[in-house]
This record gives structure tokens, C-alpha cells and sequence, in this order.
């Protein structure tokens, strides 16, 4: 009896990031949607804060959640942020809104899509190298970066209105002009397509050099103030946190891209 009594004491409390709300009649119209779904116990938003915290005796899949708060209407976006589990059902949403994350997951389990995303690119630039006679470090970076460009904006195309949003987040750019998250997954398309084909490579560097560094400032202001929230890195097929692990994503095609402009230059 004990265990079943622990067992239904136990709640899943998730924040989300709400833009579109301007005023106290957003945040009822946004909070009695989101109370309307089944399992979801407590609700609690904030046009000012720009967030929602839920707490769900069943956690309830995202895209669920989303439906029901594009239904309201095209000014109102959600995106997910992170998860507090473990919470006693007694407690409500606000009480949670300063609650630590527990993260359940090691530090590899988390960032294992991107170690064997750059494991394999590493792996099969090294192999298409290794055909040619003469090993050249210039065109090993040349098919990384191809990789890298053309394997990572495959994963934002697969829910690009869900990378854009949650882009905005944390983006510099985006956050003025939210159609930069659409224009970004493109630009890396193009990009991972012109190191393919070897198209300009200076021109092609000089741009990677200069997006990369752009989206780089979000990034580093994320991390270094310790927001945690989800990396749009993978677009949303993957529950990536923003860490130092995104720092040194970029920060490596900020530097193969200056050793190639440099090299073309000099």
C-alpha cells in the first residue's frame, strides 16, 4: 500500500517557453487551455516571464502540448525547455519554478547523438581522404565540414518551425528577426552543399566563419549565466541541453573555417 501511495505521489513539473502572451488576458486564455489536458494538475504562466510551468500526474508528449497552444492562434508559440521530475503531487507548478533540474541521464547517454554524429562524419571524411594519393588535411576539413553542415541541417528540417522556435530562444539574430531560425537551417544546407561540390571555397569560409561566430554569442551567454535550456544544435529530435559541448561544436567550425580562409588568403 506503501508503494502504490508513493508511486501516485509522484509528478512530472516541466517549463516551457511561451512567447505571445502580452497581458493578463493572454495568460488566462494560455492557462485554461493548457488545464484542459488531460493529466496536466497545475498550471502556472507569465507573459512577462514567457513561460509555463505544468505539473502532470503522466507526462503528456510535447507535441500534444503544442497543439493545444497553436490553437489559440498563430501569435502564440511554445517551445520546450527542461523537466523537473520527482516532484510530490502535493506541490503545484509555482512551487517549482526555481526547482533544480535532475538530470537522470550521464554525461555520454545526453550527448551521444552528437558523439556518433561526429564520429561518423570524422570517419568518412578520413575514409574519402584516405582513396585520394596524397592525404591533405585541407580537403579532410573540407568533407567534415560538408558533413557536419549537410548531416545537421537534416535534423532541423525534420520540425523546422520547432528548430525556429526554439532557436529564438537563445540567438542573438533570431530573437529580432524570428525568420533567421528558417534562414539558418537553409544557410547550413548551402553551406554543407558548396564544401560538397567545393563551390568558392574562400567565399564559402568566409561565410561559415561569420554565421558561426554570430550564433556563437547566444550560445556563450546561455552557458556562461548557467540558463538551462534545450540546444536547437539537432533541431528538436533531440533532448539536447545547451552546454560547453555547444561551445565547442561551433567554436570547431569557427576554426576550421579561419585555417581554410587563412590557407586560401595566404
Amino acid at each position: 500500500m506503501a508503494n502504490l501511495d508513493s508511486a501516485s505521489a509522484t509528478s512530472i513539473t516541466k517549463t516551457y517557453r511561451i512567447t505571445g502572451m502580452t497581458c493578463g488576458g493572454c495568460e488566462a486564455k494560455v492557462k485554461n487551455a493548457l488545464e484542459a489536458i488531460p493529466h496536466v494538475s497545475s498550471v502556472v504562466v507569465s507573459h512577462k516571464e514567457n513561460n509555463g510551468i505544468l505539473s502532470m500526474d503522466e507526462e503528456v508528449p510535447f507535441a500534444t502540448i503544442r497543439r493545444v497552444v497553436e490553437e489559440l492562434g498563430d501569435k502564440y508559440e511554445i517551445d520546450e525547455q527542461y523537466t523537473f521530475r520527482g516532484a510530490s503531487a502535493g506541490a503545484t507548478a509555482a512551487e517549482h519554478v526555481d526547482a533544480p533540474i535532475v538530470e537522470s541521464r550521464t554525461w555520454f547517454e545526453t550527448y551521444k547523438p552528437v558523439i556518433l554524429l561526429f564520429i561518423y562524419i570524422g570517419t568518412v571524411s578520413t575514409l574519402v581522404e584516405l582513396t585520394s594519393k596524397t592525404f591533405s588535411w585541407m580537403n579532410w576539413m573540407r568533407w567534415f565540414m560538408a558533413g557536419f553542415f549537410l548531416a545537421f541541417s537534416f535534423f532541423k528540417f525534420l520540425d523546422l518551425k520547432g528548430f525556429a522556435t526554439s532557436y529564438r530562444m537563445y540567438d542573438v539574430v533570431a530573437k529580432k528577426f524570428p525568420v533567421w531560425g528558417y534562414i539558418y537551417a537553409y544557410t547550413e544546407l548551402l553551406l554543407g552543399v558548396a564544401y560538397l561540390i567545393g563551390f568558392n571555397p574562400l567565399f564559402t569560409s568566409l561565410i561559415t566563419f561569420t554565421v558561426m561566430s554570430v550564433s556563437i554569442v547566444g550560445v556563450l551567454q546561455k552557458v556562461l549565466n548557467k540558463q538551462v535550456i534545450q540546444c536547437a544544435c539537432l533541431g528538436k529530435v533531440f533532448d539536447l541541453p545547451m552546454s560547453t559541448v555547444t561551445i565547442i561544436e561551433d567554436g570547431l567550425m569557427i576554426m576550421m573555417a579561419a585555417v581554410m580562409i587563412l590557407t586560401y588568403l595566404y
